[in-house]
């Protein structure tokens, strides 16, 4: 069976947010789910999303750090630049980073290790909400 649904996430300041616990509540249609697979999929080229850590906050604060440093504003050799300093660096880290992760789900809910959460990555200074597809594809009970 297939199930999808688009959900709209809370504009967050620039950065790697935790939005696992968001996603589950938006999607009560899990508990449907035996076994499967939960696609999600963001509608957005300066924003981005990975499966890491979510025990520890300074994870998150070091994933910004270094992608700040591998990615740096204002380098001279950008051409699109007219939507100011943070635009191509926040193209280059979503492409860095992907579009989409794919989640196991087993008996009704996200199949993930202890540690692991979904991450936003919000690449923009000011970004506005983002949206996410969401696909789920499995089993029923």
């Amino acid at each position: 069976m297939w199930f999808q649904k688009e959900i709209r996430l809370p504009a967050v300041k620039r950065g790697f947010h935790l939005i696992t616990d968001l996603l589950t509540a938006q999607l009560p249609e899990l508990e449907n789910y035996r076994v499967g697979l939960a696609h999600i999929f963001i509608k957005h080229t300066s924003a981005s999303l990975c499966i890491n850590e979510d025990a520890d906050p300074t994870v998150r604060q070091d994933f910004e750090s270094h992608f700040n440093h591998i990615v740096p504003e204002n380098a001279p050799y950008y051409r699109h630049t007219m939507e100011g300093p943070d635009d191509m660096p926040a193209h280059l880290k979503a492409a860095l980073l992907g579009s989409s992760v794919t989640v196991p789900i087993s008996d009704g809910e996200f199949n993930m290790g202890t540690w692991q959460g979904v991450y936003l990555c919000e690449h923009r200074n000011h970004a506005s909400k983002r949206t996410v597809v969401v696909t789920l594809q499995g089993e029923g009970y």
